[in-house]
């Protein structure tokens, strides 16, 4: 997927704005002696009774050259010590020092503290909002980007708020439409919680590891006409399927509840949905130009014989 400049400036200045915060270009972090790197090495070790160099290696991700001499200067400092391993003599294995176990604990109570510091200002919700944003973070990242967890299921509390407020987002940033379109999906999405006929109307989302990623309504058009609404699949979330599975859902409920047609209504700068459409089988029958949500649209009408 294409990565834009703005994105790339607006990670490196987070970057940035997060290495100051922490101290990390302090030439000693936590007010001690060792600077970012030869800290981390302490805490690493003060994790485990002994630690292979090999496994030191793999979990900071350090060339072998540096962390020699880091450990060199550790050693010269009479906080580690290091030995052949008893099972396999070709290994060096070491762990902390009298002297190192302190170092290490006053680290961690002094990174504690940091952190409590920075955390006492904000409101409760403002801390869950953070904590949560990092959590958000180290998932996404360390997701196999080839392995994501898609799960299709039926609405829960709070989704309906999010189908409003995604709609309303992603449709400003993407088409630039105006504050009506998200009226209009705010309307649907009443009318969907006040007057749904749970035997023949349904809803489902779709989550990626956990998190909402894209939705999809079927609802009564006429006695035996139903109507696909409110397709969405989020942009870190397309290419995986998602919005094929959607309509696949909803089609099938379709059949199920007893319909013998299915209808949706589009525009035809939405590319991307009209391909799944088609996919699905859906035919293109009536369009035509209009003016909605701000912007000049030809809307378009598919049906689907069910």
């Amino acid at each position: 997927m294409p990565v834009t400049d703005e994105r790339v400036h607006s990670v490196r200045a987070f970057n940035r704005f997060y290495t100051n915060l922490i101290g990390a270009l302090r030439g000693g972090l936590l007010d001690t002696p060792y600077p970012l790197t030869e800290a981390r090495v302490i805490f690493e070790l003060g994790r485990a009774e002994t630690t292979q160099v090999a496994d030191l290696r793999r979990i900071l991700d350090i060339d072998r050259g540096h962390l020699s001499r880091l450990l060199a200067r550790l050693e010269a400092d009479e906080l580690i010590i290091r030995q052949r391993s008893a099972s396999d003599g070709r290994r060096q294995v070491i762990h902390l020092s009298d002297r190192g176990r302190a170092t290490f604990a006053t680290l961690t109570t002094r990174a504690d503290d940091e952190v409590r510091n920075l955390l006492g200002p904000l409101s409760e919700s403002h801390q869950m909002r953070l904590i949560e944003a990092m959590d958000a973070i180290r998932t996404i990242i360390e997701r196999p980007a080839s392995q994501p967890s898609v799960v299709i299921r039926p609405l829960g509390p709070g989704d309906l708020g999010w189908v409003v407020h995604r709609h309303g987002v992603l449709y400003a940033s993407e088409y630039g439409w105006d504050e009506t379109f998200e009226g209009l999906v705010a309307q649907i999405v009443g009318d969907f919680a006040r007057d749904r006929d749970d035997r023949r109307e349904s809803a489902w989302i779709a989550e990626v590891d956990g998190e909402p990623a894209g939705s999809i309504f079927c609802t009564k058009r006429e006695e035996d006409v139903a109507q696909l609404r409110l397709l969405l699949v989020e942009p870190g979330s397309r290419g995986l399927g998602i919005g094929g599975r959607l309509v696949e859902e909803c089609i099938r409920f379709a059949r199920r509840a007893g319909y013998r047609q299915m209808m949706l209504w589009t525009n035809d700068v939405l590319i991307a949905a009209r391909r799944i459409y088609e996919k699905a089988g859906f035919k293109l029958v009536e369009e035509g130009p209009h003016r909605s949500f701000g912007k000049d649209l030809v809307e378009q009408t598919w049906v689907l014989s069910l």
